[in-house]
């Protein structure tokens, strides 16, 4: 509803003309008006005081604007949007929806100037005064009427061009040929009979009916079987001898006539006594099949990879050796491209352990023959497995699934340079001696708002679409992978932040390595282990706090127990003599950190959750999901 009723109200003096549409109460608008006029009273009383006197949710002073809009009412509220016209407010009344698609107040605000002008133009000029109002009462009735429940533009025209005519009946009933007088349309009564005489058309061709002569007919016919080709008795003799033949049963019993026929090989080729045709390969070669061979860029292994705004992110080649979706999912290995192994990163080649006093190995002094009640210990524990003893194992109810989470990351100082997260979905199954059925049910992913990939192991999994997934597999001892996922880079969330800064003075080297956690994690991480790779063997250490030096690895570690979620970031630092100096301008020392830590919990560090296929059905049991450092590292 855009504009209810308008009103004409002096500034002194009672009211001059209320207009209000059918379906809205006189009345109220009455007291719409009253209240407006109370509140410009208000207004003028007090119009010497300070603006921080007066209320300011009344909106605009009436007395200080030529126009604006106030909102009045206790209990029935409405918007009274106003103009002022030489000492006469033209008003229009709407109701107090903030909601733009019920109450437009920019076309109320439309309606009122249209008022404005309607009120100009009876009185031939801005100066409106109330004498001059009364002259012209009925036709500003009959136009603020029209105006209320809408009007064009150039009827508006029309209307104010005929406001001082001879009558209101031509003024109000002649605008509507006006308007289509001004937009050069013709009228309908002029039209109309075109209308009809084509409805009258169309009916007509559509009931006619059409016979053609039988004399017509058989002309047809004759013409048709002399352009049809031309049977020689012969050939319809043998097509109606086979149709005998192959009506007639056969005994499925009965000697094969293939046994008995000679071998005939060049007697069957039907000759062509058309000595032009023999001559020219083309039509000889016609009847021929040739295999077209697949194009040069066919056989080269495709390569689909995502770079992310690190950098490329790695991805999956596939050729013609690997077909197999199998293949892929074993394939799924690129430490911060997706996959899983880190082997890549890192590097496979371990350096050789040697024994000295100076490395973490075990020191023995004595016999080498272990003590006899060590030995005992031993033999009893291999009767009965240490897990047994201290852990007594929970029968399993029925599948279990968890997710394993596998985290690296790359700092540059304090700069991220890239991180990837690896996940894969375990299904536990029952074991096969308590049953040999196989495991099948569907189950839901949630949470995948940051996956960058799904892979599934189609020989067990299978999608339905909108996150749904059926399972199907033999029971078995070992957990089973069936999805593995990855995350894109920069939604993929970080346990720990790190910072590693070193200072080369002279030959002494200092290295600080800092760490936060992430208030946003489920738990608090416990166990944490830091390693910083050394340059050199040091001859001279100092630590803070305590660490453990490994001289055969050349690595320092400490031990953090439990690092708060919103405490103040840790802080490890060590301070060592190199051989080169700072102002050799040799080249730059290399430290490098590593972080690793694991944990579990009810919630996965990427935020993917396993639900069941429907609510109140348990076919899986959910066991606690786990993540850890794979390649996560400082420098």
């Amino acid at each position: 509803m855009s504009c209810l009723a308008l009103s004409l109200q002096p500034a002194n003096g009672p009211d001059i003309l209320v207009q209000t549409r059918e379906w809205f109460p006189p009345a109220r608008a009455l007291v719409a008006l009253s209240a407006f006029r109370q509140t410009r009273q208000a207004f003028a009383a007090g119009k010497h005081q300070s603006a921080e006197d007066g209320d300011s949710s009344l909106g605009d002073d009436p007395l200080a604007a030529s126009s604006g809009q106030l909102i009045v009412g206790v209990e029935s509220r409405y918007r009274v949007v106003y103009r002022l016209v030489n000492g006469i407010y033209v008003l229009g009344i709407t109701t107090v929806d903030f909601d733009d698609g019920v109450n437009n107040v920019f076309e109320c605000i439309g309606i009122v100037n249209q008022a404005v002008s309607v009120v100009v133009a009876a009185c031939r000029g801005v100066d409106v005064t109330p004498e001059k109002l009364n002259r012209k009462y009925a036709e500003i009735y009959m136009a603020l009427d029209i105006v209320l429940r809408g009007v064009s533009s150039i009827r508006l025209a029309a209307m104010l061009a005929s406001m001082h005519g001879d009558s209101i009946a031509k003024m109000v009933h002649s605008a509507i040929d006006t308007e289509s007088k001004i937009r050069g349309a013709e009228n309908w009564s002029n039209v109309e009979i075109h209308s009809v005489e084509r409805l009258a058309s169309v009916d007509a061709f559509s009931n006619a009916t059409f016979e053609l002569p039988q004399e017509v007919l058989a002309a047809g016919d004759e013409v048709a079987a002399s352009i049809a080709p031309v049977q020689s008795v012969v050939e319809q003799q043998e097509q109606t001898e086979k149709k005998v033949e192959e009506e007639v049963e056969k005994d499925p019993f009965a000697a094969s006539d293939a046994l008995t026929k000679p071998e005939a090989l060049v007697g069957d080729f039907k000759k062509n006594k058309d000595q032009a045709a023999v001559s020219d390969l083309t039509v000889a070669l016609a009847g021929l099949e040739v295999t077209t061979l697949p194009p040069a860029a066919a056989t080269e292994s495709t390569h689909i990879g995502v770079e992310g705004f690190e950098g490329n992110y790695g991805g999956i080649e596939f050729s013609l050796g690997e077909a197999s979706l199998g293949e892929t999912f074993e394939g799924f290995s690129d430490a911060f491209g997706g996959g899983l192994d880190a082997s890549e990163f890192v590097g496979q080649k371990k350096v050789d352990k040697s024994q000295g006093l100076g490395g973490l190995e075990l020191l023995q002094t004595g016999s080498d023959a272990p003590p006899a009640a060590t030995t005992a210990s031993a033999v009893s524990g291999a009767a009965t497995p240490l897990e047994d003893l201290l852990v007594k194992k929970s029968e399993m109810k029925g599948p279990e699934m968890y997710i394993a989470e596998v985290i690296n990351v790359e700092f540059r100082e304090s700069l991220l340079a890239r991180v990837g997260l690896m996940g894969v979905v375990y299904l536990k199954t029952l074991p096969p001696k308590t049953s040999d059925k196989e495991t099948e049910f569907s189950f839901r992913i949630d949470g995948t708002r940051g996956v960058k990939r799904f892979v599934m192991q189609s020989s067990r999994v299978s999608s339905l679409g909108n996150g749904m997934f059926h399972v199907r597999t033999a029971p078995s001892e070992e957990p089973i992978p069936i999805i593995k996922y990855s995350l894109l880079p920069r939604l993929t969330p970080l346990p720990l932040r790190v910072r590693l800064i070193k200072r080369h003075s002279g030959t002494l080297l200092s290295v600080m390595i800092q760490y936060v956690s992430n208030p946003d994690l489920p738990a608090p991480l416990t166990d944490v282990t830091f390693v910083l790779k050394l340059p050199v063997d040091p001859s001279v250490l100092k630590v803070s706090p305590k660490a453990v030096l490994n001289r055969s690895e050349r690595e320092l570690r400490w031990h953090v127990q439990e690092i708060p979620q919103k405490g103040a970031p840790g802080r490890l630092r060590v301070r060592m003599p190199v051989d080169s100096s700072e102002e050799d301008g040799g080249e730059e020392i290399e430290v490098a950190g590593y972080v690793k830590f694991s944990a579990q919990g009810t919630r996965s560090l990427s935020g993917v959750s396993l639900l069941p296929a429907s609510e109140g059905k348990t076919d899986f049991f959910e066991v606690n999901h786990r993540y850890e450092s794979g390649v996560y590292m400082c420098d």
